[in-house]
């Protein structure tokens, strides 16, 4: 999708890019697939700030969408590609036969009026959803399962893409866009091709406010805080001491997270880059 530029009138404007929505066929959402929720701004139940560098923006209503793809063997129409609010990729308003309708997330190439159906009978092109073990290997795939029928929590940012390596016994081999190669029963559901809206990484905001716009607070550097504040604040000058750590002292460069006894390990087989 192209990407738009504008011309410097401002400090601001000079280095702006955004897109163009020229994929967009739909301004308004489908109202009963939209949901109002509570704007919590990085705060628990108690009013604490368990999140930082989150608060204000524009207010958005949140677009139900369907990680199952559950209707299996169901043939769906695509009325309309959508901007969503929510997320970084684009959404795809699908009427099914059947009179319901759902959204999606809309794979790059897909268009106004195609056929859509999921199953372990359907097409392997862009767009069905079909179980790992009925997809071609080599193939681009998204919105991947963990869990059978847990619905997708895998590859649902925009422009990314899996590719599906190999099968053996109950599990195949997936490669995720950060490196990873992992194993995922092949029961688990997968959408094919690659999520649209694939310049989204080349935007430039330009300026603070666009940031505001969407939620995000400043963030202030440990270093020039005081002591009270963050292990690495205070000092004469600017001062290097010690580690690069969070404001809970724990080390923030280097120090592996992952729970080394987490069973989902020994589905690991080679670690991102």
């Amino acid at each position: 999708m192209p990407i738009r530029k504008f011309k410097p009138t401002t400090p601001s404007r000079r280095f702006v890019s955004v897109s163009t929505f020229e994929e967009i066929t739909r301004s308004k959402p489908e109202r009963s697939l939209i949901r109002s929720g509570k704007y919590r701004a990085g705060r628990n139940s108690s009013g604490r700030i368990t999140m930082r560098h989150q608060g204000g923006g524009n207010r958005k209503m949140y677009r139900c969408i369907d990680f199952k793809r559950d209707k299996t063997n169901i043939i769906a129409k695509v009325a309309s590609i959508e901007y969503d609010p929510n997320r970084s990729a684009r959404i795809a308003l699908l009427h099914y036969v059947d009179g319901e309708k759902r959204y999606i997330l809309a794979p790059n190439g897909l268009q106004v009026g195609a056929k859509l159906v999921s199953g372990p009978e359907a097409e392997p092109v862009v767009g069905n959803a079909l179980p790992l073990a009925k997809i071609p290997l080599g193939v681009q795939i998204h919105n991947i399962e963990l869990k059978q029928r847990q619905g997708a929590k895998l590859v649902r940012s925009a422009g990314t893409a899996a590719i599906l390596m190999s099968r053996a016994g109950q599990y195949a081999t997936v490669k995720l866009p950060s490196g990873e190669i992992r194993l995922i029963h092949v029961n688990c559901f997968a959408t094919i091709g690659q999520i649209g809206n694939v310049d989204h990484e080349s935007y430039v905001y330009g300026k603070a406010g666009h940031s505001r716009w969407l939620g995000i607070r400043p963030t202030v550097r440990g270093r020039a805080m005081n002591p009270v504040d963050h292990p690495m604040g205070g000092g004469e000058g600017r001062s290097m001491g010690g580690h690069p750590r969070s404001p809970w002292g724990l080390y923030a460069k280097g120090k592996k997270t992952r729970n080394v006894r987490a069973r989902s390990t020994r589905f690991i087989i080679e670690r991102r880059k």
